[in-house]
């Protein structure tokens, strides 16, 4: 996690087209020191919990797919994560390694109960044959066994994740220089972390180590809060939806900016409160923010890392 502080460190030093306003960063730190923000994971109830190994690899498969799904306006995190809730209850065999190799677009779509194709759909049909394949040749199937190798590291959790499962290699080059932003592998780490209260298979010695996730509605959310300022060329496509590529510099910006900033927040409010609150924590509050907000505009980018 060290290398995603410190290449997005770098990232915001040389930035272009994305600024971070200290001053925004300290109005917002103020405005919070005393009642830091505190949002339950899953408080909507959206999620599958049995306290079990199964739960893990409901997560898994869950932050597999946990990517991109703006171009179609009804889809949101919502519907994946409760769709694969009830594709689990109605078939407790439906997240098998085995059987995760085998799904097809068609078949994903009627598992989440989508009624025409998803976005990236053939990506996340890649996506979940990779990860079927890799936990059946290396983790006896389960995605539970990668949690019970991590020794309660979400550090080493985050570094298996990325040695075994391409998919979630979240990294890029910037201006020549690599930037690694692991926004799937690390919110995986927080959800299970989460989803388990820091008990059992949630029990990290070093959640605070993770960072932000680095996506389409925090940086909207940091910009609005005036932690984040845009130039007006990438103002201008954000308002008008045009779509930014991904591996720009725009859009590499935006994310890396959004982690640096937040690692601020966090900073500053240990000094104003001498209270410890984790970026997760803070992600957490500023993307239900965001979700609250239906008027909010994200920036665009066709990508399978968030």
């Amino acid at each position: 996690m060290e290398e995603v502080r410190e290449s997005s460190a770098w990232v915001a030093a040389h930035s272009t087209h994305v600024t971070v306003d200290y001053k925004g960063i300290e109005k917002v730190a103020e405005a919070i020191k005393d009642s830091i923000p505190k949002v339950e994971w899953d408080f909507e109830g959206i999620h599958y919990f049995d306290n079990g190994p199964l739960t893990v690899q409901y997560l898994f498969v869950l932050d597999a797919l946990n990517f991109c799904f703006w171009p179609d306006k009804d889809l949101n995190y919502d519907n994946l994560a409760a769709g694969l809730k009830a594709a689990l209850e109605n078939d407790k065999s439906a997240f098998d390694a085995d059987r995760l190799q085998k799904y097809t677009g068609p078949q994903l779509r009627k598992m989440l109960g989508w009624p025409r194709p998803l976005p990236l759909e053939d990506e996340r049909v890649r996506l979940l044959h990779e990860v079927g394949s890799e936990l059946e040749r290396s983790f006896e199937g389960r995605a539970s066994k990668l949690i019970e190798s991590c020794g309660k590291s979400a550090v080493k959790l985050v570094e298996l994740i990325t040695r075994h499962f391409p998919g979630f290699r979240d990294h890029t080059v910037y201006k020549g220089h690599q930037v690694f932003l692991y926004k799937r592998a690390q919110i995986f780490a927080a959800d299970v972390w989460g989803a388990f209260k820091g008990e059992g298979y949630g029990e990290f010695n070093d959640i605070g180590s993770v960072t932000m996730f680095a996506d389409y509605i925090v940086p909207a959310v940091l910009e609005q809060l005036g932690v984040l300022r845009f130039s007006s060329s990438l103002a201008r496509n954000i308002e008008s939806q045009s779509e930014i590529g991904p591996g720009s510099e725009e859009e590499i910006e935006l994310r890396a900016c959004s982690i640096y900033a937040v690692e601020k927040i966090r900073e500053l409010l240990h000094k104003k409160s001498g209270k410890q609150v984790s970026s997760v924590e803070l992600d957490l509050w500023l993307w239900s923010v965001g979700v609250q907000c239906p008027s909010l505009k994200h920036h665009r980018t066709l990508s399978i890392y968030y």
